[in-house]
């Protein structure tokens, strides 16, 4: 009896456990971006919001401004939680979070106190196994000569339970690497028990990658790995594939370039190193998976290209998805290049435009071959400056991987599948413009939607990760409409109104 209680204690914990990665909507829904508000229109902050199925783009009144540095984190039920620009953290009013001043000490952090401009050098994560508390991971640029790179990795954590629920800084500037470091290049993924993170920084002038291990005790010493090309001072983007299984390195110099190998979330290790030189002369740029993993994106200034990672031949397998159509916005000089890249809840992948312009591109079906992606040259308007800004996230729903030997929770989960959480649908009754919110799922699933007599109206894909998608009804006959979402065998519902 004691071993089945115990027994049944664990499945619990696991089943919540599982429940709650797949069950969140909110996390990385909220992206900031904008100025700061001291300068008049079209200067000042923009919130670019997901949670509802399409992209809600409002304007705000704020002391923070993001530059390339950007980070922040919502709750489960999207509501904005702090936010950072390497420079300070900012508490949900824009304003600064409690103690959450002098992050990232050096002289380069002094001369941009308004935001960095280092891709991806700060990193959020909630704590295992704590409800308030969040880590953040991050660095800046300590030498400059004879380029630019960082000598320390921080540690800053921050506790939401203070301050009235605004939280407050309770450990800052905490070094947990001492050494030369690459700039930014932050990055993280699940371990395979779906509860603790590996988090992956690299060695300046080496082929070193540092790995750390983040439970609930806290962060591990760094842990070397030899592998890969030599990476100099760069820009460019790190990131891994949805699924955590792929992890893509790019920075466009000469015999750098762009690297792909396979990860594995028990050990933290990398291994089958893919190297794709690419003949251009674009020397920034980023990259992002799409939903599946299977097509990886390349967006290198004047350029985007997409790569198959499932193909025999990976380099063979480039399509030149988009040239630079010589758009300038508002005006020149603000051209409207390819930059950072960053995969959204919507499924679709947004690419800023390396200046601060009023635009952003969009790939609207990353999981689509070739031209059939979808790649639109800015088409997202946006009533404010956009410096680039897009928000450094990991896959905050990825579980852990079934079955893994490197279970440290003590038992798989293959047996264990969290039921589906119900979809909401907003607003209802409506015209017939609906958006969906659901709970992150690791395949592709559909959606349909069936009038009253059965007949199906709209069929359309969810990709694999999404928590949010636009249904428009608008045409069909008013009436109740039922709309399932379906992934493999399980499936979910709900009733849509559409009024004259």
């Amino acid at each position: 009896m004691v071993l089945g209680s115990i027994r049944s204690v664990w499945v619990c914990m696991l089943y919540a456990l599982v429940l709650d990665t797949y069950a969140q909507q909110g996390l990385n829904n909220l992206w900031l971006g904008g100025f700061d508000s001291d300068g008049p229109p079209p200067f000042g902050g923009l919130d670019l919001d997901l949670q509802s199925g399409s992209m809600a783009i409002t304007t705000v009144s704020r002391a923070i401004g993001y530059r390339r540095t950007s980070a922040n984190i919502t709750d489960a039920n999207g509501e904005l939680l702090f936010s950072t620009n390497g420079a300070f953290i900012a508490n949900a009013t824009g304003d600064t979070l409690l103690n959450g001043t002098g992050l990232n000490p050096s002289t380069y952090t002094s001369n941009y106190p308004e935001g960095l401009y280092i891709p991806q050098a700060c990193l959020i994560l909630p704590k295992p196994g704590s409800a308030t508390i969040y880590y953040l991971v991050h660095s800046t640029v300590d030498l400059q000569v004879p380029n630019y790179f960082a000598t320390q990795l921080y540690l800053t954590v921050v506790d939401m339970s203070m301050e009235g629920g605004l939280g407050a800084v309770v450990l800052k500037n905490e070094i947990l690497l001492s050494d030369s470091l690459v700039g930014g290049k932050l990055t993280a993924v699940r371990h395979a028990n779906g509860r603790d993170w590996w988090v992956l920084c690299h060695k300046k002038a080496t082929n070193i990658f540092f790995r750390l291990l983040v439970t609930p005790g806290g962060i591990s010493t760094p842990q070397p790995q030899a592998i890969g090309v030599v990476r100099n001072y760069s820009g460019g983007q790190v990131c891994f594939s949805p699924q955590g299984d792929k992890f893509a390195y790019y920075w466009g110099m000469a015999g750098e370039d762009l690297e792909i190998f396979d990860f594995d979330r028990c050990t933290g290790l990398l291994s089958d190193p893919v190297h794709i030189l690419i003949n251009d002369a674009n020397n920034h740029g980023g990259v992002a998976f799409s939903p599946s993993g299977r097509y990886l994106y390349v967006s290198s200034i004047e350029d985007v290209y997409q790569y198959d990672t499932e193909a025999p031949d990976i380099a063979t397998s480039m399509v030149h998805i988009a040239e630079w159509d010589g758009f300038y916005s508002p005006n020149p000089p603000l051209a409207t290049l390819f930059d950072i890249a960053q995969l959204a809840p919507d499924g679709k992948i947004y690419i800023g435009t390396g200046n601060s312009t009023d635009v952003l591109h969009v790939i609207h079906d990353p999981d689509e071959a070739g031209a059939t992606c979808n790649m639109e040259q800015h088409g997202i308007s946006l009533p404010r400056y956009f410096e680039n800004s897009l928000p450094n996230h990991p896959n905050y729903h990825l579980g852990p991987v079934d079955g893994s030997v490197c279970d440290s929770l003590g038992m798989g989960v293959a047996e264990l599948q969290a039921p589906l959480a119900a979809a909401t649908v907003s607003p209802n009754p409506s015209a017939g413009s609906v958006n969906l919110s659901y709970g992150a799922q690791r395949e592709a699933g559909e959606v349909q939607v069936l009038d009253a007599q059965g007949r199906v109206v709209l069929r359309e894909r969810l990709p694999a990760w999404s928590t949010v998608h636009a249904v428009e009804l608008v045409g069909e006959p008013a009436g109740m409409y039922h709309c399932r979402l379906q992934w493999g065998g399980r499936a979910t519902s709900v009733r849509v109104i559409v009024q004259p």
